[in-house]
């Protein structure tokens, strides 16, 4: 059982933040379980090198199957995913408006929904994905996945942003930050600043900066599981326990105990295995 997280090569760093390898395998008489998925300052390319896997929003009951080369959007609600008994993904999460400098695509048409890779990158992703279902080596699968990138990359004609190097700022802040500092050095008039934030990143940046205070709250939590709540909270950046709820129930639509309790019956927790 496999969860990792792997470096990009260097030439693809501008692009790329890390592959998350995750490999499960689950016997014959195993009950499936799924993973209540939460809200992360993502966009993603996803491989699923063995079976595929369903989704379900909370809006829905209905089960959706995640092509085998998906591009996830910005997600701002929990998505349930269902893996099958040969799970083998190889989950690149790209660097903040890489997803628009790659395909072009406005990054707001792919919010809280995801396509078909192939419906962007043809044949081109459908040969690099047959190559890594060829082998069983995660070093193996992460270099044909890299190969196809930098090809990508090499004809990519639409340069970095200010945004793009904002929304890195936001990603590895520790307290919040006012938008309209943000929208100056962007060198853009905050109506500016929230148009072209969207286009790029997929939702605005106030959410993209509550996404971000979440996620870390979330991750911490895992890590310290008896870490008391209000230390988490003034410890990412909320003005107290209460803010750190609001969030929690906008985002997941239960309190930080109950998403933290439901968080334990995913997949990598029947193995023992932590998210890095």
């Amino acid at each position: 059982m496999i969860l990792r997280d792997v470096l990009p090569s260097p030439a693809l760093r501008p692009y790329v933040r890390k592959h998350q390898i995750i490999r499960f395998v689950f016997g014959a008489m195993e009950a499936l379980p799924f993973k209540a998925y939460s809200p992360r300052p993502e966009h993603c390319l996803i491989f699923l090198l063995r079976d595929q896997q369903k989704i379900s929003y909370l809006d829905s009951s209905a089960l959706q199957t995640h092509p085998k080369c998906t591009l996830n959007g910005q997600h701002t609600i929990v998505t349930n995913r269902y893996i099958a008994r040969d799970f083998w993904a190889l989950q690149i999460v790209l660097q903040p408006g890489a997803l628009f400098r790659l395909t072009g695509i406005p990054s707001y048409e792919l919010t809280n929904t995801f396509i078909d890779a192939e419906a962007v990158w043809g044949g081109e992703i459908r040969q690099a994905y047959e190559q890594m279902c060829n082998t069983d080596e995660v070093e193996k699968a992460i270099m044909v996945a890299e190969a196809f990138l930098e090809k990508i990359v090499q004809r990519s004609k639409r340069e970095s942003h200010g945004i793009d190097q904002v929304s890195q700022l936001i990603l590895w802040q520790n307290q919040s930050i006012s938008i309209d500092k943000l929208a100056d050095q962007a060198c853009l008039s905050p109506r500016q600043f929230h148009r072209k934030f969207t286009e790029r990143m997929g939702i605005s940046p106030k959410v993209f900066d509550r996404i971000v205070r979440f996620e870390k709250a979330f991750r911490l939590k895992n890590v310290h599981p008896n870490l008391d709540w209000l230390t988490i909270a003034v410890n990412c950046g909320y003005y107290d326990y209460q803010h750190l709820v609001k969030d929690y129930k906008d985002f997941t639509n239960l309190s930080p105990p109950a998403f933290y309790e439901a968080d334990t019956k995913a997949p990598e927790r029947i193995f023992g295995l932590k998210e890095d």
